[in-house]
């Protein structure tokens, strides 16, 4: 029976070769008769065509073949032009007279090229054709037919495939995996249990297997469902399918996981004892899920014992579980804990993040002191650990915290050499070094090489200027960094002020000092002891006894205790003016267990005060 007529294959052979043009008034036939070298799957009647496949071409040959009768059916020549790239065009032409006038078998091939050259509108044709024809797919051409749909994000197509192929058991329940897996990946979890609800609802006739369940169980992890898994994984175990499927061990994770999340722990712990009597292997997400939340809980026992557990079995793969149990340790105040994990990390080739390395360090400065920090920081270099931007700067703090500035100074450079460069921590740790060596030629270097470098300098780098340069009584270069500091809209802070009127106040420019506290207060600021203290001389020395005492009652209203030196400075200067009703209100107001001081100086006080 002939099922193509010549004038379309007289024009595929024009498209094929116009140099060899047969004439259309000569007609050539295809015969349906069945290739002698055909490949019938086992589990469906789809015939895929692949005699042609192990066949070298002739390079002598015509590379475009004349067909003519007994070459072979449609099936045969469609598998031809399709596995040829400069031919591939054509299929979609062949393909409709393939559909008119026979059966329709070259599948594997089609799909193949609709996919690589995206033509989703034939594919939508193709849907129909394959529920018509029964020309199913292979499972491995069907699976990376939905996969490719999905990650194309064509939804439609990917939902009609799924009802054509739902009339083959097997090949409906691998590619509804693969459609869940794939819409998962996309994070469409809505749409992953649409799939499996379909599946549910055929009656029975197609049961979900192992990686169904795993899939729908991930989607409903995802969003928070946490008893839905429980209730699903019940489900997966009493439909009684093999434990030892592939994706066993993926399954009994996320029920972990949920059950970590919904504050089960000790249940998740069981499924793993449960795990090992099935000779289930464990993973290391499953260890990092378990050992993450009894850190949380802060149950040191047991999360130690899985983290010893997951390392005797090489499963330590997760730095941000290290970190949890470093962060365990520091909390519980077991510092050499942290030690312990840093050396597992390394037998385990895991690289030590500087997260990790940071919170060492400082828990130690904070519970330990900074000389054992630094022993520990030394020690992590020899363990060529790898330290990052925020563990070089708490060690150069606590270099400068125990004066060995020779090696805050190196560490600094080596760490401006590895690219960290625009730390300001580092830079004010370093500034604040310089002030206290007396550099000050180096501090204003240093800031020069910060904005040269793109680190815009912070409050902490203007006040230690502002500081050193004061302390040095150099008010020209004081004044210049105030003004800098406003110009680049760094707002001032109480220890900015204070710096100022301290250093105005050494070089007595007392005016300037009054100028800045009113300044201060203007916005809003809150006095300290530190700030009473200079202004209490500055007003006595002025002899403004007014704003003296408003600056004590500020103090009172603003609950800020006196010290014994400040409260003889505001007696004396009380004294000295005749003001007998005043020192009686200090007395009141500001009694001798306010002033913290000590118990000499306050009997001098009383005595100071029965004189006057």
């Amino acid at each position: 029976m002939a099922i193509a007529s010549g004038s379309w294959v007289a024009t595929v052979n024009h498209h094929a070769n116009p140099h060899s043009f047969t004439s259309p008034t000569k007609h050539i036939f295809f015969f349906s008769q069945k290739p002698h070298h055909s490949h019938v799957c086992s589990s469906r009647c789809s015939l895929v065509l692949e005699e042609d496949e192990k066949k070298s071409p002739d390079p002598k040959g015509d590379k475009w073949p004349f067909f003519g009768p007994g070459t072979g059916d449609i099936d045969r020549v469609l598998s031809r032009f399709l596995r040829d790239p400069e031919t591939r065009k054509l299929s979609s032409e062949f393909y409709e007279k393939a559909k008119d006038n026979s059966e329709l078998r070259t599948t594997k091939h089609l799909i193949n090229y609709l996919v690589s050259s995206k033509n989703w509108d034939l594919l939508v044709s193709l849907c129909e054709d394959l529920r018509e024809h029964k020309a199913f797919p292979d499972a491995q051409t069907c699976t990376n037919l939905i996969r490719s749909c999905i990650s194309n994000k064509k939804f439609r197509i990917t939902h009609c495939l799924l009802s054509v192929f739902r009339s083959d058991k097997s090949l409906a329940v691998s590619a509804s995996d693969a459609a869940m897996k794939g819409f998962n990946k996309l994070h469409m979890y809505s749409s992953t249990i649409q799939v499996f609800d379909r599946m549910k609802q055929s009656g029975g006739v197609l049961e979900p297997s192992p990686g169904c369940y795993c899939r729908i169980m991930e989607a409903h992890e995802r969003i928070g469902d946490n008893q839905k898994v429980v209730e699903l994984f019940q489900e997966f175990k009493s439909q009684r399918l093999s434990f030892l499927a592939k994706e066993s061990g993926s399954i009994y994770t996320i029920l972990c996981s949920s059950l970590a999340k919904s504050g089960r722990a000790l249940e998740a712990l069981d499924f793993l004892e449960e795990m090992k009597d099935k000779g289930i292997p464990e993973s290391s997400d499953l260890y990092s899920i378990l050992i993450r939340a009894f850190a949380d809980a802060l149950e040191v026992e047991i999360a130690e014992k899985l983290f010893k557990e997951a390392g005797r079995k090489k499963l330590l793969r997760d730095p941000e579980m290290c970190l949890k149990v470093v962060l365990m340790h520091v909390r519980e105040g077991k510092m050499e804990r942290t030690l312990e994990v840093v050396a597992a990390m390394r037998e385990a080739e895991l690289k030590v993040t500087d997260c990790i390395l940071c919170a060492i360090v400082n828990g130690f400065c904070k519970q330990r002191g900074f000389a054992e920090a630094v022993r520990v920081y030394e020690w992590a270099m020899k363990q060529e650990c790898e330290a990052g931007q925020v563990t070089y700067a708490i060690a150069i703090n606590a270099y400068c915290r125990i004066e060995k500035y020779d090696k805050a100074e190196n560490l600094f450079d080596e760490m401006v050499k590895k690219g960290f460069d625009k730390c300001v921590v580092a830079y004010s740790n370093i500034m604040d070094m310089y002030g206290k060596t007396r550099r000050l030629s180096d501090a204003v270097k240093l800031m020069a090489k910060m904005k040269q470098r793109g680190c815009k300098p912070n409050i902490w780098i203007y006040n230690s200027l502002i500081d050193m340069h004061g302390r040095a009584m150099d008010i020209r270069r004081v004044e210049k960094i105030w003004k800098e500091m406003k110009r680049a809209k760094v707002l001032p802070d109480k220890v900015s002020y204070t710096s100022m009127i301290s250093a105005y106040n050494r070089a007595k420019e007392l005016d300037r000092c009054v100028e800045l506290y009113q300044e201060f207060r203007m916005n809003r600021g809150k006095i300290d002891r530190a700030m009473a203290g200079i202004m209490v001389g500055v007003f006595s020395k002025t002899s403004r006894i007014d704003e003296l005492m408003r600056l004590l009652q500020d103090m009172k209203v603003e609950g800020t205790r006196l010290d014994a030196r400040l409260y003889t400075s505001a007696l004396n200067a009380l004294r000295d003016a005749g003001l007998n009703s005043q020192i009686r209100w200090l007395q009141e107001s500001f009694d001798a267990a306010q002033t913290s001081g000590s118990r000499y100086s306050n009997m001098n006080n009383r005595k100071n005060l029965q004189g006057s």
